[in-house]
């Protein structure tokens, strides 16, 4: 059994954890604590403020208790909106904290993407533009080329209401040509039970916060799993066939 733990602050796609764990096999578990999510808003202020340590030490009290191998920062804004230097160090925070190898869904994004052999990417975020525009720098202090995000600019609690359709409409919009994959960072989204339509209606690599928030945590813990229904980020060598 192989055991991965998670923080993800407040309740909005939560539920596409137990799909994944669900659709990755019986010999791994997904375990998901909830921290403090602070105020309802994409100020880049709260989102630095949403993984401090007083609140990763608060969490990891919890994922203790379930014995999880490896650990990951399950927010996009709370980790990409202090920089590379910073989201690492917040990194390094955790792992000092829980005691065992962690990570963040950003980094996700950056290591899946070199996993799947991709340097340039659409990002389809339902993001303020300041807040899209700080994804993108991030990514490209990771080694990413951004064609440029897209930003309509919705609510968390609105984006996590959205279905199939408005998931596909937004990763549309902000696919180019040139694109080799699409992002999509927003974890209030849920996208787990659409990534097969994505990629076939885009024909590429679709990349999503939660997809890729567990695909990090199976990393850490040296994992790798063919499950095709997660995207082709889960169909990659070497195999373990579920």
């Amino acid at each position: 059994m192989t055991a991965l733990g998670f923080l993800y602050p407040g309740h909005r796609a939560e539920d596409d954890y137990p799909r994944i764990e669900q659709l990755l096999g019986s010999d791994i578990r997904v375990d998901l604590i909830h921290t403090d999510p602070g105020e309802d808003t994409r100020e880049p202020a709260a989102l630095r403020a949403l993984g401090s340590a007083e609140r990763f030490a608060e969490g990891v009290e919890a994922l203790r208790l379930t014995g999880a191998e490896t650990v990951v920062w399950a927010s996009a804004g709370g980790g990409f909106v202090h920089g590379l230097a910073g989201a690492q160090e917040q990194v390094r925070t955790l792992a000092r904290l829980a005691g065992m190898p962690a990570s963040s869904t950003s980094f996700g994004f950056v290591n899946a993407a070199r996993e799947l052999g991709v340097r340039r990417v659409a990002v389809a975020a339902a993001y303020p533009e300041d807040l899209a525009g700080l994804f993108a720098d991030f990514l490209r202090a990771g080694g990413l080329e951004v064609t440029g995000p897209r930003s309509p600019a919705a609510a968390p609690a609105e984006v996590a209401g959205w279905g199939r359709e408005e998931v596909l409409a937004l990763a549309r919009a902000a696919d180019t040509p040139d694109a080799q994959a699409v992002l999509l960072p927003d974890t209030a989204l849920h996208t787990a039970a659409h990534l097969g339509a994505l990629e076939k209606a885009l024909a590429k690599p679709v990349l999503t916060a939660s997809q890729v928030t567990v695909w990090e945590a199976l990393r850490l813990a040296d994992r790798r799993v063919n499950a095709p229904t997660l995207g082709s980020l889960f169909t990659r060598e070497p195999l373990v066939q579920v």
